[in-house]
């Protein structure tokens, strides 16, 4: 049943996201704005905060996996970070290098880096640096500084609407409007300052199965050619499971 209706939004809500903390919910809209609702124990919503950072309408809302810090993507062509200071919730770093619309943001399974992905083809991994950083990475007072460390440009043809990364085996996916899902690895020898990331060719230990088109997802089917094994043919009714099969060290089993 529906327990509640949040309203004050004055446009589209685009996006929702809890905190993990699980008392906590994010809401962005068309009208530029992200709202910060606190839930209490009986079960009340309040409106703890209302951000209006962003110049254009806000399409995606993500938490930090294990922190209060919020992630925003916008129309406005970046991404803005917030934390809560003084019982007030205010925005702690501004992501600029997008050309184009942010569409959707994510953080990976440490929360030290965020993957960003926009209208303008490409998906940008941007990395927190802490004030003394090893590195040397300039920051300001006592806040840390989020640097852009790669840029994965050239796999795309059009829009990217959404990125996510599998916190299990460190994958990152995205969805593009060529119709087709792309999956992603890091390097196994790459450097965690500049990382290098490439397309996935999955190969189960003696199985040696190997995703076609290294698990980019064309339009209603997928293939999947084991070795010394008839190749089989996987339907749209399955289409999920194959995404999962494509992230997760998992194989094919008859």
């Amino acid at each position: 049943q529906c327990v509640t209706t949040l309203e004050g939004h004055e446009n589209e809500v685009k996006s929702v996201a809890w905190a993990p903390s699980g008392t906590l919910l994010a809401t962005c809209s068309r009208d530029k704005s992200v709202w910060v609702w606190e839930v209490d124990e009986e079960e009340e919503y309040e409106c703890v905060s209302v951000l209006n950072s962003h110049t254009q309408d806000v399409k995606h809302v993500v938490w930090h996996p294990s922190q209060e810090l919020l992630a925003s993507a916008s129309y406005d062509d970046t991404v803005k970070l917030y934390h809560e200071e003084e019982d007030d919730w205010v925005c702690c770093a501004t992501l600029e290098g997008h050309e184009s619309t942010v569409w959707s943001v994510a953080f990976d399974r440490s929360g030290e880096r965020l993957a960003s992905c926009s209208d303008d083809k490409t998906v940008r991994i941007w990395r927190r640096y802490e004030p003394g950083n090893e590195e040397g990475v300039a920051c300001s007072s006592t806040d840390p500084t989020w640097k852009c460390i790669c840029n994965l440009s050239g796999y795309h043809t059009r829009t990217i609407y959404d990125v996510a990364w599998c916190h299990l085996t460190g994958a990152l996916a995205t969805a593009c409007g060529d119709d087709a899902i792309r999956v992603f690895e890091e390097s196994a020898a790459s450097d965690p300052r500049q990382p290098t990331f490439g397309l996935a060719a999955h190969n189960s230990p003696g199985q040696a199965v190997t995703l076609h088109c290294s698990a980019s997802v064309l339009r209603t089917s997928v293939e999947a050619e084991p070795s010394r094994k008839k190749r089989p043919r996987v339907s749209f009714s399955r289409h999920m499971s194959l995404i999962a099969r494509a992230v997760f060290p998992v194989s094919f089993l008859e």
